[in-house]
């Protein structure tokens, strides 16, 4: 005879259990921090050269080095502004997990974003466009278009890193920044190279070889975001010295190309007068005597 508690025992499988797991934190460590400060570094110096070399020139012919400038300038607030601790935000994200036999769980993740860096990206990278819409004589049309285009896609990575996971929303924010990706290139590649010939053939190859290096540091950028804040599959160290490295190349490498090169070509200079040369001077000054009719 068969004992019915025995049996029971015996044919009844253990149920499983699913133990609850901690938040997962994904954070700056030390290399990481260490390099937003030799970048920072970096930067300063690249803003020190920059401005140094726009002293050998009249104020006149000073726009392309003004403009790049800047643009090192704002990229070392920002590193400064991420090196401290500041310019961050974590972006929470539930990650589901299955099981056989139990209710799904859900595995909550707490990423660092760096959305200073978006900041100085809608800042800078108008201003580096417009040294390679100036250099290839782009008409203000095409290149407001490219600006606008640019500020769009910086925007919307912004808002793609911060959002929800598992929904079309992130990704959706992503492509939107891809295809205004594609408006930039399109204005650089096409329009820019066309009316850059027109300049003449050294300032046409000149072009083409640095807006070409522009694209494809460019490029990596949406490539890195991909690995890092859409599928979290690199550290966020990683992507800190992924992005520094990029940022490198396109401030301080580019600018110190764009300015050694242009010093060389007179073809590329752009002579400014007026109230950016001379001020407002005498003209628009109201004189008493005018009043008595003297």
């Amino acid at each position: 005879m068969i004992d019915p508690i025995q049996a029971m025992k015996t044919s009844v499988a253990p149920i499983p259990s699913v133990v609850p797991d901690r938040p997962e934190y994904q954070h700056v460590h030390e290399s990481g921090s260490r390099t937003l400060w030799v970048v920072f570094v970096i930067m300063i110096i690249a803003s020190i050269a920059f401005a140094g070399m726009s002293w050998r020139v009249p104020v006149s012919k000073r726009l392309y080095y003004v403009l790049t400038t800047m643009i090192t300038i704002f990229a070392s607030i920002s590193y400064f502004a991420m090196a401290t601790g500041h310019g961050i935000s974590y972006n929470h994200i539930r990650v589901r997990e299955s099981h056989h036999h139990v209710p799904d769980t859900f595995h909550d993740v707490y990423r660092q974003v760096f959305w200073a860096r978006y900041v100085d990206w809608s800042v800078t990278t108008p201003l580096l466009l417009i040294d390679l819409g100036l250099l290839a004589g782009l008409n203000g049309a095409h290149l407001l278009m490219a600006v606008v285009a640019d500020v769009i896609m910086i925007l919307t990575g912004l808002f793609a890193a911060f959002g929800s996971e598992g929904t079309p929303q992130k990704w959706g924010w992503y492509t939107i920044a891809c295809i205004a990706y594609l408006v930039v290139v399109w204005h650089l590649a096409i329009n820019g190279r066309v009316t850059s010939k027109a300049k003449g053939s050294k300032v046409g190859k000149f072009f083409i070889a640095i807006a070409g290096f522009t694209v494809i540091i460019w490029t990596l950028y949406p490539i890195v975001w991909g690995i890092s804040d859409g599928s979290r599959k690199m550290s966020v160290d990683s992507e800190i010295i992924a992005y520094a490295v990029l940022d490198i190349l396109a401030k301080p490498v580019f600018g110190a190309w764009l300015l050694i090169t242009h010093a060389r070509l007179p073809e590329t200079d752009i002579d400014l007068g007026g109230f950016w040369s001379n001020g407002l001077g005498g003209e628009g000054a109201l004189r008493l005597n005018d009043e008595d009719g003297a």
